[in-house]
């Protein structure tokens, strides 16, 4: 992203920012009350999102690690998967600023779950962080 890492870690850090990246048909609403604007080790957030035929899923995740202005981490605590864990991860590079997301994640249901992954969410998954980073160049500028 062509700005500083000030500018992106602000941006990225307030959980509010988060519907803005977020496809429209997910229908995603935040639901807690969150304290602050910005994001902060144990913080909950809960979300609704309709990620699948427009059914309504409740999501719960934690903000586990925060280290200011490189990275932090989200889990989840409760909703559709049975592993969810994502990081963030920020990095100063000449001209602007490099943001690594890695994301680990299972589906419940084991084999049936194994086999709707490959079918269905890791395509899904793809086009969810293919629009955030369509939406992230238009919001914050696009590099090179």
């Amino acid at each position: 992203m062509p700005l500083t890492l000030q500018k992106a870690w602000d941006f990225f850090s307030k959980p509010a920012n988060l519907k803005d990246i977020t496809p429209a048909n997910m229908g995603f609403i935040i639901r807690s009350r969150y304290h602050g604007e910005q994001m902060y080790p144990g913080q909950i957030i809960e979300y609704t999102v309709k990620p699948l035929l427009g059914i309504p899923f409740y999501w719960m995740t934690e903000i586990t690690h925060v280290a200011d202005g490189k990275y932090f981490i989200d889990e989840q605590r409760f909703g559709p998967y049975s592993l969810w864990h994502h990081q963030h991860h920020f990095k100063q590079i000449p001209g602007g600023v490099e943001m690594t997301d890695i994301v680990h994640y299972k589906i419940p249901f084991w084999f049936l779950g194994d086999i709707a992954n490959a079918l269905l969410v890791r395509n899904e998954l793809k086009k969810i962080f293919d629009f955030r980073r369509q939406k992230v160049e238009e919001l914050l500028g696009k590099w090179g």
